[in-house]
Protein backbone atom coordinates (compact mmCIF):
# COMPACT_ATOMS: atom_id res chain seq x y z
CA UNK A 1 0.00 0.00 0.00
CA UNK A 2 1.12 3.62 -0.78
CA UNK A 3 1.01 6.13 1.49
CA UNK A 4 -1.99 8.74 1.16
CA UNK A 5 -0.40 12.00 1.38
CA UNK A 6 3.01 13.95 2.85
CA UNK A 7 3.05 17.42 3.34
CA UNK A 8 5.34 20.06 1.28
CA UNK A 9 7.48 22.85 2.76
CA UNK A 10 6.27 25.74 0.90
CA UNK A 11 7.17 29.42 2.13
CA UNK A 12 4.02 31.16 3.26
CA UNK A 13 1.80 28.21 2.52
CA UNK A 14 0.92 24.93 2.72
CA UNK A 15 0.88 22.32 0.43
CA UNK A 16 0.49 18.34 0.32
CA UNK A 17 2.13 15.53 -1.88
CA UNK A 18 -0.97 13.01 -2.90
CA UNK A 19 -0.94 9.60 -3.96
CA UNK A 20 -2.93 6.95 -5.44
CA UNK A 21 -3.37 3.76 -7.34
CA UNK A 22 -6.05 5.38 -9.49
CA UNK A 23 -7.44 8.77 -9.65
CA UNK A 24 -11.08 8.19 -7.02
CA UNK A 25 -8.12 7.22 -4.88
CA UNK A 26 -6.01 10.31 -5.62
CA UNK A 27 -8.84 12.55 -5.09
CA UNK A 28 -9.81 10.78 -1.58
CA UNK A 29 -6.58 10.83 -0.41
CA UNK A 30 -6.05 14.97 -1.81
CA UNK A 31 -8.83 15.45 0.10
CA UNK A 32 -8.43 14.01 3.73
CA UNK A 33 -4.57 15.52 3.55
CA UNK A 34 -6.50 18.96 3.19
CA UNK A 35 -8.75 18.03 6.12
CA UNK A 36 -5.02 17.20 8.23
CA UNK A 37 -4.14 20.38 7.34
CA UNK A 38 -6.90 22.26 8.92
CA UNK A 39 -6.80 19.82 12.50
CA UNK A 40 -5.59 16.60 13.71
CA UNK A 41 -7.52 13.81 12.41
CA UNK A 42 -7.43 11.44 14.92
CA UNK A 43 -9.66 13.80 16.88
CA UNK A 44 -12.04 13.61 14.16
CA UNK A 45 -15.06 11.03 14.52
CA UNK A 46 -16.93 9.54 11.98
CA UNK A 47 -20.55 10.79 13.36
CA UNK A 48 -22.03 11.98 10.04
CA UNK A 49 -21.43 12.06 6.46
CA UNK A 50 -22.17 14.51 3.62
CA UNK A 51 -22.09 14.91 -0.29
CA UNK A 52 -19.90 16.93 -1.96
CA UNK A 53 -19.93 17.30 -5.88
CA UNK A 54 -17.48 19.37 -8.07
CA UNK A 55 -17.35 19.84 -11.79
CA UNK A 56 -14.99 21.30 -14.38
CA UNK A 57 -13.74 21.26 -17.77
CA UNK A 58 -10.21 19.66 -17.23
CA UNK A 59 -8.73 17.17 -15.02
CA UNK A 60 -6.62 19.94 -13.14
CA UNK A 61 -9.96 22.54 -13.00
CA UNK A 62 -11.98 19.19 -11.32
CA UNK A 63 -9.03 18.91 -9.01
CA UNK A 64 -8.82 22.08 -7.62
CA UNK A 65 -12.74 22.77 -7.86
CA UNK A 66 -13.40 19.64 -5.48
CA UNK A 67 -10.67 20.65 -3.03
CA UNK A 68 -12.33 24.16 -2.83
CA UNK A 69 -15.97 22.55 -2.35
CA UNK A 70 -14.56 20.24 0.65
CA UNK A 71 -13.28 24.03 1.65
CA UNK A 72 -16.65 25.35 1.55
CA UNK A 73 -17.98 23.06 3.78
CA UNK A 74 -15.88 23.65 6.02
CA UNK A 75 -15.90 27.04 5.88
CA UNK A 76 -19.75 27.63 5.28
CA UNK A 77 -21.30 24.51 7.43
CA UNK A 78 -17.85 23.89 9.96
CA UNK A 79 -17.48 20.35 8.60
CA UNK A 80 -14.57 18.14 8.55
CA UNK A 81 -14.37 14.96 7.10
CA UNK A 82 -11.67 11.94 7.98
CA UNK A 83 -12.50 9.57 5.64
CA UNK A 84 -13.61 10.19 1.74
CA UNK A 85 -15.78 7.82 -0.95
CA UNK A 86 -15.53 8.71 -4.26
CA UNK A 87 -18.90 7.45 -5.64
CA UNK A 88 -18.25 9.42 -9.10
CA UNK A 89 -15.82 10.39 -11.46
CA UNK A 90 -15.53 11.12 -14.61
CA UNK A 91 -13.61 13.73 -16.36
CA UNK A 92 -15.91 16.68 -15.82
CA UNK A 93 -17.47 15.61 -12.14
CA UNK A 94 -16.60 14.20 -8.67
CA UNK A 95 -18.88 13.22 -6.53
CA UNK A 96 -17.66 11.69 -3.05
CA UNK A 97 -19.39 10.91 0.76
CA UNK A 98 -17.45 12.63 3.37
CA UNK A 99 -17.26 11.33 6.33
CA UNK A 100 -16.64 13.66 9.64
CA UNK A 101 -18.09 15.64 12.29
CA UNK A 102 -18.67 19.50 13.27
CA UNK A 103 -15.73 20.98 14.12
CA UNK A 104 -15.51 21.81 17.87
CA UNK A 105 -13.01 24.31 19.15
CA UNK A 106 -13.13 22.17 22.05
CA UNK A 107 -12.28 18.60 20.83
CA UNK A 108 -10.43 19.57 17.55
CA UNK A 109 -7.17 21.32 17.79
CA UNK A 110 -6.89 24.25 15.10
CA UNK A 111 -4.77 24.05 12.60
CA UNK A 112 -4.25 26.20 9.61
CA UNK A 113 -7.15 28.25 8.35
CA UNK A 114 -7.17 27.26 4.85
CA UNK A 115 -8.48 29.37 2.06
CA UNK A 116 -8.36 28.32 -1.01
CA UNK A 117 -6.79 25.74 -3.73
CA UNK A 118 -4.61 27.11 -6.27
CA UNK A 119 -2.98 26.40 -9.32
CA UNK A 120 0.14 27.39 -8.54
CA UNK A 121 2.58 24.80 -8.53
CA UNK A 122 -0.11 22.23 -9.43
CA UNK A 123 0.96 19.03 -10.32
CA UNK A 124 -1.42 16.14 -11.51
CA UNK A 125 0.36 13.12 -13.10
CA UNK A 126 -0.06 9.67 -13.71
CA UNK A 127 3.73 7.71 -13.28
CA UNK A 128 4.71 4.10 -12.77
CA UNK A 129 1.55 2.48 -12.76
CA UNK A 130 -0.49 5.41 -9.61
CA UNK A 131 -1.24 8.69 -9.50
CA UNK A 132 0.78 11.38 -7.97
CA UNK A 133 -0.52 15.37 -7.22
CA UNK A 134 1.00 18.33 -5.73
CA UNK A 135 -1.42 21.49 -5.00
CA UNK A 136 -0.45 24.56 -2.77
CA UNK A 137 -3.16 26.19 -0.80
CA UNK A 138 -3.29 29.86 0.30
CA UNK A 139 -3.84 29.93 4.10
Amino acid sequence: MIKQFELLDVFGDAGIRVFGKDLPELFANAGVGMFSLITELRSVAETRHITVTAQSETLEGLFIAWLNELIFHFDTYGFVGRRISVTELTDSRCSATVFGEDFDPGKHEQGLLVKAATYHRLLLQERDGHWEAEVIFDI
